[in-house]
């Protein structure tokens, strides 16, 4: 009788992975708008006079407030003063606001107006010292639209990354002593689908019935927004009830100290992993707002002609139902135990629809549905290395293996893809193949980088540690985007084609952040070995 009254909702499988879901699907719509105009650089320079420098200027602004008004520290101070709900709507609710913005930028109803003149007049700031004036979230002559964009992308941004530490706080909640790593796991792999779902559906939206807009790509992201929102009121009545079983405080009893932060700073095993996080995330998240150009660039791609199939707007839904399948069959077969037949059915059912999935990205001759693959193989094999690491640990060798395939890919991308400009077939097979890498890497370092936390630092202050770790990787966040459009724009002729810039430098940039990564990741294992910080350990012990 007495397991039966004090049986909460966290002890109930379906109730944590339900709140689990709620988290992630919030997660998975701010990743599509995080991205949704990524795969449309190209239409943002035709129809609204966005350059390389402009692109990449206003991408960075998204981490600008998180890290000069360190707005992810007072993030991180909420959510350990006011808890998990509490800020997974607020983040929800700061979004939503700034994905507001942005959809008004770069709408028609700016286009001409007063406004419009307004921010052509100002915000361009300019100091004379040639790097500063590069990384500045706004610059002389940049066109009005970007800079109020990036102005609604800052305020976003703020709310993204405050969900991010929020949703990994919430996970610790629900599922500590349990399935941490394959929650976590679990979690990304839904939220990185979210990236697959940008990438074929931004540049659809944008090219609906045959005429360009680039403002319905961002539309469709704030409805998305919306959708979060939802999902993280419906967790703030979920988790509610949770803390109404239990008997424990939303709200901490101690308040923050400022002696808490340096607690954390003192620990050597938190600055590697924060330095890691900084270098390895650096080189993926700004690259993905160019590797659709950069594929365009690098690839020969066979466009369909008119009026077929492969040219038509059913095929993007159809090509977007064969990714759910890869998703789902893939997803679902790591959580099949007994049943041999039915687990590799649904394997084999995966690589069946991802083979499919290629072709068709292949006949289509897009890089945007090339490059949606990125996420698949993350998709398939996070909860495999999160519930690894659960049971068997070794957290710090998948860190140093998850840089070590970075920088492969990265190379691969600079020196050798080139290689293949003007083979259809051999350039699409190599950066499929690429891509589908750099995903597993995307597997590797998250899925041991988030549960390696907890370890590192006392519990009744992860949040403020989270956010520390978010406000050194928004950095980089921050200044890489910017970096990557200045070298574009210093080493391609002024005038140069969209599809034509050469993408090596800012590739070889990308890839000297992986080598830091594993040089790290080298001496990582090697504290973590003498100082026994158990990041080799498995979370869940016997």
């Amino acid at each position: 009788m007495s397991e039966t009254v004090n049986k909460t909702l966290r002890d109930s499988a379906a109730m944590r992975w339900t709140a689990l879901l709620l988290l992630a699907l919030g997660m998975f719509c701010a990743y599509i708008f995080m991205d949704i105009l990524s795969p449309i650089k190209d239409l943002m320079e035709s129809t609204r006079g966005w350059d390389s420098k402009a692109f990449g200027t206003m991408q960075g602004a998204e981490t600008f407030l998180n890290v000069f008004v360190f707005f992810l520290i007072f993030a991180g101070i909420i959510l350990d003063k006011m808890g998990v709900r509490f800020t997974a709507v607020l983040s929800g609710a700061v979004m939503l606001t700034g994905g507001i913005i942005k959809y008004f930028a770069v709408s028609d109803a700016f286009m001409g107006s007063g406004l419009e003149n307004w921010f052509t007049n100002h915000l361009n700031w300019h100091t004379g010292v040639g790097f500063i004036d590069d990384v500045l979230p706004f610059y002389q002559n940049m066109p009005a639209s970007a800079k109020l964009a990036a102005i609604g992308f800052m305020i976003f941004g703020c709310g993204c990354e405050m969900a991010g530490i929020t949703v990994s706080r919430g996970i610790v909640k629900w599922f500590k002593g349990r399935e941490t790593a394959l929650a976590m796991g679990s979690e990304m792999a839904l939220a990185r689908l979210g990236v697959a779902t940008c990438m074929i559906f931004s540049p659809y939206f944008a090219k609906l019935g045959g005429q360009v807009n680039v403002s319905r790509s961002v539309a469709f992201g704030v409805v998305l927004l919306c959708i979060a929102l939802i999902m993280f009121i419906t967790y703030f009545f979920m988790d509610r009830k949770l803390d109404s079983q239990t008997g424990e405080a939303e709200e901490k009893d101690d308040p923050f100290k400022v002696k808490d932060i340096g607690k954390i700073l003192s620990s050597l095993g938190f600055w590697l992993v924060a330095l890691l996080c900084v270098l390895y995330y650096s080189a993926i998240f700004p690259f993905q707002k160019y590797a659709v150009n950069m594929l365009q660039c690098n690839l020969t791609l066979s466009v369909p002609a008119a009026g077929t199939f492969w040219a038509g707007e059913a095929v993007t839904i159809v090509q977007y139902i064969i990714m759910l399948v890869v998703a789902v069959c893939a997803f679902s077969s790591n959580f099949i135990k007994n049943n041999k037949g039915l687990k590799y059915g649904l394997m084999a059912v995966a690589i069946v629809a991802l083979v499919v999935y290629c072709v068709m990205g292949f006949k289509r001759g897009t890089a945007e549905t090339i490059f949606a693959v990125f996420p698949l193989l993350a998709v398939a094999i996070t909860p495999i290395l999160g519930n690894y690491v659960d049971h068997k640990g070794k957290a710090a060798s998948m860190l140093l293996i998850g840089s070590i395939l970075l920088v492969f890919c990265h190379l691969t991308f600079a020196f050798i893809l080139p290689m293949f400009k003007g083979n259809a077939v051999g350039g699409t097979i190599v950066a499929y193949a690429t891509i589908l890498v750099l995903g597993a890497s995307f597997s590797l370092v998250p899925a041991a980088l988030w549960p390696s936390v907890p370890k590192l630092v006392d519990e009744k202050i992860i949040g403020s540690a989270y956010a520390l770790i978010f406000w050194i990787q928004n950095i980089g966040l921050w200044l890489f985007p910017i970096l990557i459009g200045n070298v574009l724009t210093s080493t391609n002729a002024p005038g140069t084609a969209p599809d034509q810039l050469n993408y090596t430098w800012a590739l070889v940039m990308l890839a000297c952040l992986g080598v830091a990564a594993m040089l790290i990741g080298l001496y990582l294992k090697v504290v973590d070995k003498k100082k026994h910080l158990g990041l080799e350990e498995p979370n869940i012990k016997a």
